[in-house]
């Protein structure tokens, strides 16, 4: 689907946040982070907040969901969030 690089506004949790662009959230593709107020949902929740807010990133749109959020493969400086992310989340 679509791909362009958009600036990070606010992150929601450990797998969602939004853009200046979009009217809807973007979710990480294949991250299933804790749920946020939980103790390992805040740490996912301030992980991500340190990785991308506020910076630009790509987002390659894959998929939308239930919700309208764009379900998307998101890359900082070449390197792929989703997989950042992922690694985060098994420690």
């Amino acid at each position: 689907m679509s791909k362009r690089k958009e600036t990070v506004k606010r992150v929601i949790d450990g797998d969602t946040f939004i853009t200046a662009l979009r009217s809807h959230p973007v979710r990480l593709a294949n991250v299933d982070a804790p749920e946020k107020g939980t103790k390992s949902g805040d740490a996912a929740t301030k992980a991500l907040k340190a990785m991308i807010q506020g910076q630009k990133v790509e987002v390659h749109t894959v998929a939308r969901d239930k919700y309208y959020r764009a379900v998307a493969n998101v890359k900082i400086d070449g390197k792929s969030v989703n997989r950042s992310m992922n690694q985060k989340l098994k420690k």
